[in-house]
């Protein structure tokens, strides 16, 4: 690619908007606008233009608004309207059909879905949009597109429970792009906001790293970091002299802990080993530990290598046989886990 070429990323939001979705009507606008604000804040900040399509599916599936300049979008609330069944194939199957047609001339473009929905498919057979009657041809057709998709595609999907995982990757979802969301609550909804801002944030900085599409959008955590991802991030070793790596023997606060080893405690100098799920905040500094050797990586570019935006956001270890995250601790009463190390900036 030529230097004067630009990021134009293509996010599409294809929403069910079917009657199940009724007690969730406000917040899917306000979540969505909200998506909307914060892929403008971005690629101002990153210089990437992001043109936004959105499509509202229930017994049909409608496209409201085709490839618009994130920075001039309006909200939602006038084109959000529910009712009907859920034409989930159909909507999948539509969006990525007419986003094909978008012209790719000049510049690096890449294709972003995320297909919200709360329920199971039960009305592309006689929706006017899909390809096939038969829901099995159905399934066939969503999955030989998701086969074909150049490598600057990337489809997501986020369902309500189990079933609609095991539904979507038989549809040739790839595994790491499927996310499980709670549709029973406002609450819930936020947090499927989250998950989807945290997968854009992912998405954005990625391709300024030269990737233009992923099979691994919703994966967060120990699980996205390996050999390129911090090369890529252009990550590089704290000097050994920094740091030391204490083993925590048994269950203690983490000032006490460091006192107890002979050790100094300035508030933010120690890092626990993350190891469950949990919240961290915007201003919380990561470290990454790779096992083989004990060298330690740190830096705000740690944050983007975990898929992790400037807003607090909730992460889950994973397993990962290379390398350990730690996270900075600001509270003194920190409970540390034993058989797990601390981490000691100097």
């Amino acid at each position: 690619m030529s230097g004067n070429q630009n990021y134009i990323n293509h996010v599409a939001l294809v929403l069910d908007a079917s009657s199940s979705m009724s007690h969730l009507n406000g917040k899917v606008v306000e979540v969505a606008d909200q998506q909307i604000a914060y892929l403008a804040r971005r690629s101002k900040e990153l210089d990437q233009e992001t043109r936004v399509t959105v499509y509202v599916f229930a017994d049909k599936v409608d496209c409201v608004i085709y490839d618009k300049d994130v920075l001039r979008m309006p909200s939602l609330k006038q084109l959000y309207r529910v009712g009907g069944m859920t034409a989930l194939l159909a909507a999948t199957l539509k969006s990525q059909r007419e986003l094909a047609q978008t012209a790719q001339l000049y510049g690096d473009h890449s294709f972003l879905t995320f297909v919200l929905t709360d329920g199971q498919e039960n009305a592309s057979h006689r929706c006017p949009d899909a390809p096939a009657r038969e829901p099995r041809e159905l399934v066939q057709s969503v999955a030989k597109m998701v086969e074909t998709q150049e490598d600057n595609w990337t489809l997501a999907v986020l369902v309500p429970d189990q079933m609609g995982k095991r539904e979507a990757m038989q549809c040739g979802f790839p595994k790491d792009n499927i996310a499980i969301w709670d549709a029973t609550s406002t609450q819930g909804l936020e947090e499927a906001g989250q998950v989807i801002q945290q997968a854009t944030e992912k998405f954005m900085v990625g391709r300024t790293q030269g990737i233009r599409g992923s099979r691994a959008v919703f994966s967060t955590g120990a699980d996205t970091v390996n050999k390129d991802t911090i090369k890529a991030a252009g990550l590089t070793p704290v000097n050994p002299s920094e740091y030391q790596l204490i083993p925590v023997a048994r269950e203690a606060a983490i000032r006490d802990w460091v006192i107890e080893c002979g050790h100094t405690y300035r508030t933010g100098c120690a890092f626990y080993q993350l190891s469950k799920s949990e919240k961290i905040q915007a201003r919380k500094q990561i470290a990454v530990l790779e096992k083989k050797t004990d060298r330690v990586y740190t830096g705000p570019e740690a944050r983007s290598v975990l898929g992790l935006p400037d807003t607090e956001i909730r992460v889950k270890p994973d397993h990962n046989d290379d390398f350990t995250i730690f996270v900075q601790s600001t509270s003194v009463n920190r409970k540390l886990v034993p058989h797990t190390r601390l981490l000691l900036m100097s």
